[in-house]
């Protein structure tokens, strides 16, 4: 009967360091279930979602490249105190416009457009043009003083291709 306590004895401690690594391989399978789930999911949200959004992205037709429109080149001498040396400024613009047929509707209106550079600009000093953010103010004022000549068309910007001041 000693024997059978013995035996009865180590079963049930047998039974009981099983039960911890059983519990072990049941949580690291469960640990594992999980890492593989969020792995499959955080695959699918950053790589195949996605890929819905670009194919309605590629049937919308390519936007339209910009028309320019040349002015012709300008050259004033700037505003000084009397005594001081003259100072020129030599201007190569171009207009940028949303569409194409909009350079057939602004050509005839280009003399008044030569015409409002040339005078808003022989008003400035040298000292008004000094660094890249007085090229910004005029580049600015330029744009808002052309689209007030040519309106209802909209220029989008001016463009300097050449700004010498001398």
């Amino acid at each position: 009967m000693a024997e059978s306590e013995a035996e009865g004895g180590a079963a049930v401690e047998g039974a009981e360091a099983a039960a911890p690594k059983s519990k072990f391989k049941l949580i690291l399978i469960v640990v594992a279930a999980l890492v593989l789930l969020g792995g499959g999911a955080a695959t699918w949200f950053l790589f195949f979602r996605h890929g819905d959004e670009e194919h309605h992205a590629e049937a919308a037709p390519p936007p339209k490249p910009p028309a320019f429109v040349e002015v012709p080149d300008m050259m004033v001498n700037l505003a000084g105190a009397p005594g001081e040396r003259v100072q020129y400024l030599k201007l190569k613009i171009v207009l940028e416009l949303k569409e194409e047929k909009q350079i057939e509707a602004i050509k005839p209106s280009m003399p008044r457009v030569t015409d409002i550079f040339q005078t808003y600009v022989r008003e400035l000093r040298s000292s008004d043009l000094n660094g890249s953010a007085g090229v910004f103010r005029l580049k600015e004022e330029l744009t808002k003083r052309v689209n007030a000549a040519v309106a209802p068309i909209q220029v989008s910007a001016v463009l300097f291709k050449e700004v010498v001041l001398q």
